[in-house]
């Protein structure tokens, strides 16, 4: 499988030029990175040995083409809604069910003219779902990349969705690290399922000091939903993403959703809004020498009126595709995330 990828985010001044230069194109002025919980990213086939059923014609939903269609072009519309000037360098994507409709969305416009490669890799998820990358492959280098299954002592039986994992090159000089998260869901309740989400807050943690271990300043990009928000303590302290500070530390992570969620903004809304969906980065991405800078301040949630249904108590809410086997024909229950890099 292919599994290229660069992000020039956070390469040194020339060497980012250079890789501009190299493949034909001026150096951009900015640049984002996104990440889009798309909300059960379906085929019609019912695949044997998958949980799928929910998602095929015979179902309460009733899957069908022309259903699976329109759920292809309003993730499209979406993410091409994030920049105004120019599609996603990255997308982080979670709960898609399998390599086959991630090239039907990278097929779909506007996305087709990104020409965006995939990365993908199938997980033992009990709902069928994985998390998965697109990358614009005219601008970017991979090195290594692999998933990091998540298991729980205490429960052998339960099955979820792996941590993927990119080292990558940027034009021969620094190293980037990626990992795209969906954590275990709070379904039976947050206290209840809290310790699966506490275990995989331990193996990004692991993953990080693992990288720390060999440089200490790693220019790490965690991303993802977490199924909490920024402050619980899984996020906070097991994970250890603390709040962006004016003196950035070494060797620390730093939570930029973290200002917006106290600020009273989410990215799903149930009773309340929560932020679940988030980005988590490392000291040198945000002080460390390059030709791009990134402020704790620039991650922005896509929130556009025709993303969004009114509901009875008057508050806008996504609009989802499907719920409680009944159809709506929207685009997720999650809002997407982004950061955007400026040019220095």
């Amino acid at each position: 499988m292919k599994t290229r990828i660069i992000l020039p985010a956070v390469v040194a001044a020339f060497g980012l030029l250079y890789l501009f230069t190299s493949c034909g194109q001026a150096p951009p002025d900015h640049f984002t990175i996104a990440f889009y919980n798309v909300e059960n990213l379906f085929d019609t086939i019912n695949d044997n040995g998958e949980r799928d059923g929910d998602f095929t014609p015979g179902a309460a939903v009733s899957w069908n083409t022309e259903r699976y269609d329109r759920k292809l072009n309003n993730i499209a519309r979406v993410l091409g809604a994030i920049d105004s000037t120019e599609l996603p360098l990255v997308i982080g994507l979670a709960e898609v069910e399998n390599l086959g409709v991630l090239r039907d969305l990278v097929a779909t416009q506007p996305l087709d003219k990104g020409g965006y490669d995939i990365v993908h890799f199938d997980s033992p998820d009990e709902r069928g779902i994985d998390v998965a990358l697109l990358y614009r492959h005219d601008m970017l280098q991979p090195l290594h990349s692999r998933p990091y299954p998540l298991t729980f002592y205490f429960d052998s039986t339960d099955r979820t969705r792996d941590l993927l994992y990119f080292k990558a090159l940027a034009a021969d000089r620094d190293t980037l690290h990626l990992l795209v998260n969906h954590w275990p869901s709070r379904s039976g309740g947050k206290e209840l399922s809290d310790p699966k989400r506490q275990r995989a807050a331990q193996q990004v943690r692991q993953v990080v000091d693992s990288i720390f271990r060999f440089d200490a300043n790693a220019n790490i990009i965690i991303m993802g939903d977490l199924n909490d928000n920024p402050t619980d303590d899984n996020v906070a302290v097991t994970l250890g993403a603390r709040v962006p500070e004016n003196n950035v530390r070494k060797q620390q992570l730093y939570n930029l959703a973290t200002e917006k969620f106290t600020g009273g903004e989410g990215t799903l809304y149930w009773r309340s809004w929560d932020l679940f969906d988030q980005f988590i980065v490392s000291s040198n991405v945000l002080d460390g020498i390059t030709a791009y800078k990134l402020s704790p301040a620039s991650i922005q949630i896509l929130k556009k009126d025709w993303m969004l249904f009114r509901q009875k108590d008057g508050n806008m809410v996504p609009n989802r595709t499907a719920g409680r086997n009944e159809y709506y024909g929207g685009y997720s229950d999650h809002l997407p995330v982004y950061i955007r890099f400026e040019k220095k």
